[in-house]
């Protein structure tokens, strides 16, 4: 691609932010296969025509126009979004638009590098003749991914609780998938259903999300469930179970993680892998202590008007959480007598823990939070060994891996760090085939003690 000088700071406030999806082509990463084609079905639902792009097949253009430094999934979808454009202006032709689209890309704050993926991905843009009219949506979790701005005002409320559905759908899909697959009958079962299911409640949100029509849809994903239990043969025995814990966008991303799950399995092993429900509860939770802090301090300094703004803030994200969580209850209520899917860690309870432990704060932020706690609780579930998956030098897993390697060495519990940037290390498979063995050992020790 053929670039031009680089644009000034002003398009990072133009170009980036809550814009109107609205007669747009609506642009979505592939992070979590699955729930991004339901979300892409929520938009759709509300007007938008939403989109998910083919992913990894930009990763040379993502690597052209990055310098290394990036942390893996930078590369990833600055290549996803280059290699889209260039495909769509071969199509189109003279026909192709940029300001015809918007390209979805969220932030978090705090020290993470994922809050400036979309500034630096603006600068991309802005630096090649005709891109600089394609605009980026980003929501961001210091409000907690609201979606005003974006949508609608007036259906921002319903679709944020229809866009969580599919993610708790998604979630659930998946978790069916990593229970069934270790035990299916015959080889590709359970992804030949999972890869049905992607279609059926795509369809399901499509037609049912905007009215919030949640029991029609919890109905199909029952069907999908029981035809899931139908699949495993019930005379193989448990195997060994592994929770991952890690950075969001690798954990979840079959290609940057080199199908890390499959390959788990193939040596034994069944996973479940951290959700992304638990994310955005986090970040709801996490606004909610922040209001807290925030009521507390002008408490004290009487400041009446501040006293109120807080209040009310931990009024609105309280609420927000609650509903998530509730939700989520109810699904996995109703699905739990069919299978048993694992849940999902409550986020006040991970605090506890780290609190209890005095391990780490959720004043610090970032997903070491979440990968920290999730570790100390996959040890007291009884899990086999933990996975901690993460793009090379990403600062919140390194921190993860330096706080809980003495804890589980301690407690002889096999633990692997699988640090990824899109090259086969040469020693990878020999790790993973030692750590199976050891969580192999760790299951029989388990069962002979009773």
């Amino acid at each position: 691609m053929e670039s031009r000088p680089l644009p000034t700071f002003h398009s990072l406030s133009q170009k980036v932010g809550a814009f109107s999806a609205r007669d747009k082509t609506f642009l979505i990463p592939q992070m979590n296969r699955i729930g991004c084609h339901l979300l892409a079905a929520v938009f759709q639902a509300f007007g938008v025509r939403a989109r998910v792009m083919d992913t990894y097949k930009g990763l040379d253009l993502g690597r052209e126009f990055t310098s290394g430094k990036e942390c893996f999934p930078c590369q990833v979808t600055t290549g996803d979004i280059l290699h889209f454009l260039e495909e769509e202006k071969a199509r189109l032709g003279e026909s192709f638009d940029p300001e015809d689209y918007i390209y979805f890309m969220p932030e978090a704050g705090g020290p993470c590098r994922f809050g400036m993926y979309n500034k630096f991905q603006r600068i991309v843009l802005d630096s090649l003749p005709g891109l600089e009219n394609l605009k980026i949506g980003s929501l961001t979790s210091d409000n907690a991914y609201s979606p005003v701005g974006m949508i609608d005002e007036d259906k921002a409320t319903d679709f944020r609780k229809s866009a969580f559905m599919s993610v708790v759908a998604a979630d659930i899909l998946d978790r069916l998938l990593w229970r069934i697959r270790p035990y299916e009958r015959d080889p590709g079962l359970a992804d030949a259903l999972i890869d049905e299911a992607v279609t059926s409640m795509s369809e399901a949100f499509l037609r049912h999300s905007e009215k919030k029509e949640f029991d029609t849809i919890l109905d199909r994903l029952e069907e999908i469930v029981r035809r899931g239990g139908e699949i495993m043969d019930p005379s193989i025995p448990r195997k060994p179970l592994i929770g991952i814990v890690g950075e969001i966008y690798l954990r979840t991303h079959t290609q940057s993680n080199q199908d890390m799950i499959r390959v788990l399995e193939r040596y034994g092993a069944e996973v479940v892998n951290a959700s992304i429900a638990e994310w955005v509860n986090y970040t709801a939770y996490d606004r909610m202590r922040e209001a807290r802090i925030g009521l507390c301090r002008n408490l004290r300094l009487l400041r009446f008007r501040e006293i109120r703004n807080y209040a009310s803030k931990i009024v609105s994200y309280g609420l927000d959480l609650w509903y998530q969580q509730s939700r989520q209850d109810k699904a996995y209520r109703r699905l739990k007598p069919i299978i048993d899917l694992p849940g999902d860690h409550r986020v006040g309870d991970l605090e506890e823990v780290l609190m209890q432990k005095d391990l780490f704060s959720f004043e610090v932020g970032t997903e070491a939070c979440l990968s920290i706690a999730g570790i100390m609780e996959y040890m007291r579930e009884g899990f086999n060994g933990v996975v901690n998956v993460y793009p090379f030098t990403c600062m919140p897993s390194t921190i993860t891996s330096a706080v809980v390697r003495p804890i589980v060495n301690r407690r002889r519990l096999p633990y692997l760090d699988t640090p990824c940037d899109g090259t086969y290390q040469p020693g990878r498979e020999a790790a993973i085939r030692t750590f199976m063995y050891q969580a192999h050992q760790h299951r029989d020790r388990a069962l002979q003690s009773g």
